[in-house]
């Protein structure tokens, strides 16, 4: 728990949204642009999805993005290439407020991310906290606060993992239970229809065994409609489109007007 005594307790406001019961909406960042990171936490979004799993932003990268972000209304996760011990540390020591564990199919490799995110007795993350910790005014009011205000965000992307979700929601320390529906859709052999009558079924069994186990549950969305009518169904946590496909989306909003939406000659190659 929190101490009431430290002059610096941390809180993070995705999870005391989610705690009032409404839905966060953030953007998956892929660019290593540092201007893009910033421009994209002030733009209304509530967290940054730092993709570490589809994109090259590297450790360091992740860093300057913490860093270039900092004080800005959304806050950083980062969704990390697998949910192994070491790497939701190395994240965590960056100072992001959230981890992403991709392709989590059974309750050991939630509880094995779980772990890592929280000190001991409760996890087993280490204390050289580095970034994290050194730009609290003090050491202690960050390990105060990081155990209950660091996220646990784990993906349901396989069919496996379905099967297995009212287990995975079940573990401690879990926050959210994120339905990839792109990749879990391959699973199911529908291949990218997303849409599909039975991925909706699945991506709903595991909204329900979230919510059976006091969890959050989150998954992609397209449009702002789509974003309403899914948070209407019980969902709260979801990324929209990225940094790049916002940009291309804006770019050719602006240009179809003038015709050159679809550009003209490759000019190299």
């Amino acid at each position: 728990m929190t101490s009431s005594s430290s002059p610096a307790a941390w809180v993070n406001p995705v999870k005391a949204r989610l705690a009032r019961g409404e839905y966060v909406v953030g953007v998956p960042v892929t660019s290593t642009s540092l201007d893009m990171a910033a421009l994209a936490a002030k733009s209304g979004f509530d967290f940054l999805w730092v993709e570490m799993e589809h994109s090259p932003i590297t450790l360091e990268t992740l860093r300057h993005i913490v860093l270039a972000t900092r004080g800005l209304p959304a806050v950083p996760f980062a969704r990390i290439p697998a949910g192994e011990t070491w790497m939701a540390k190395r994240v965590l020591d960056q100072g992001v407020h959230g981890v992403v564990a991709p392709f989590t199919r059974t309750p050991a490799l939630a509880e094995q991310v779980s772990r890592a995110c929280r000190y001991p007795p409760r996890g087993r993350r280490g204390s050289g906290s580095g970034l994290a910790e050194g730009t609290w005014p003090t050491v202690p009011s960050y390990f105060d606060s990081a155990d209950d205000e660091v996220m646990v965000i784990v993906v349901i992307e396989e069919a496996a993992a379905v099967e297995q979700c009212e287990e995975i929601a079940a573990v401690e320390g879990v926050d959210v239970l994120f339905v990839g529906t792109s990749d879990l859709s391959f699973s199911m052999g529908y291949r990218g229809n997303m849409l599909h009558p039975e991925v909706i079924k699945a991506a709903e069994r595991v909204r329900d065994a979230a919510l059976r186990h006091g969890k959050h549950c989150g998954r992609p969305v397209a449009s702002p409609e789509s974003l309403q009518r899914f948070a209407a169904d019980g969902f709260r946590l979801f990324h929209a489109a990225s940094d790049l496909t916002l940009f291309a989306e804006g770019a050719k909003a602006w240009l179809d007007p003038l015709g050159r939406a679809k550009g003209g000659p490759r000019a190299s190659y």
